[in-house]
């Protein structure tokens, strides 16, 4: 079953990458703080690993921290649980038109808001070419021009198994409805991730922030003039380079 799941969820916004130059560093709240190197040309939600994002400290402060990437839910009660709960949901993305409506994600919405760091994702775009009898999958890598990484708003939920006592964070990247570029590429669900900009990375933050305010963020699209994305190929999954360029001579 799980497998059958995971396949099934291929077409959504589960790739992630990151890479944090050395020197790198982050604004927010007035203070200014070092990033350290990060790279990771790609990772999957679905192996369930700790991820980059940054925290609300207050109202004056903040923190880059390795949060698990599926959000938990306080009342599950060990890793058995976890592993169980993922054959019937999946916690990796929150839905930005939902997060009020979901008594999973409502807490985290009003009151844990975080940054997920990125330099890119990957996606899926469906085409059937002409003369085939089927239509297929191509991949994508999609990122902002000229900044080597971003922000994409995220939820967390503090969580504590409690046979082992292992206490972390975990996080959902809000997901929202996809700007014209990504309703090209992402062809069949039309949607992505929620990518903020600096003032709005920075309100994101704010711990003090009204319901309005957070719905107006978490639905908002990037200007598709800011996004770059180009085919790769579609064994970037096990690639030594996957992020690199890829012509399919279908989408010529």
């Amino acid at each position: 079953m799980i497998v059958q799941f995971l396949e099934l969820n291929l077409i959504m916004c589960y790739y992630n990458s990151v890479s944090i130059p050395k020197g790198a560093k982050a604004t927010f709240k007035g203070k200014t703080k070092d990033l350290p190197p990060i790279e990771r040309p790609i990772q999957s939600g679905f192996e369930y690993g700790n991820w980059p994002i940054i925290k609300s400290i207050g109202e004056d402060d903040f923190s880059l921290e390795l949060g698990h990437w599926e959000l938990i839910a306080p009342w599950v009660k060990n890793t058995l649980d976890v592993i169980k709960g993922r054959e019937k949901f999946n916690t990796l993305n929150a839905t930005a038109e939902r997060l009020f409506e979901s008594k999973l994600f409502i807490q985290p919405t009003l009151k844990r808001r975080c940054l997920v760091l990125s330099s890119g994702f990957y996606e899926w775009r469906h085409f059937k070419p002409e003369g085939a009898k089927k239509e297929n999958a191509y991949p994508y890598f999609i990122g902002l021009k000229d900044q080597p990484y971003f922000y994409m708003a995220g939820i967390y939920q503090p969580w504590v198994d409690i046979e082992s006592g292992e206490a972390m964070d975990t996080f959902s990247i809000v997901t929202t409805k996809a700007n014209a570029l990504m309703e090209q590429i992402h062809n069949k669900k039309k949607r992505m991730p929620t990518i903020l900009n600096q003032a709005q990375a920075e309100a994101w933050l704010n711990p003090n922030l009204p319901e309005s305010k957070i719905k107006e963020l978490a639905a908002s699209q990037i200007d598709p003039i800011l996004m770059t994305a180009y085919t790769i190929a579609k064994t970037f999954r096990t690639s030594m380079n996957p992020q690199e360029a890829f012509n399919y001579e279908e989408l010529k």
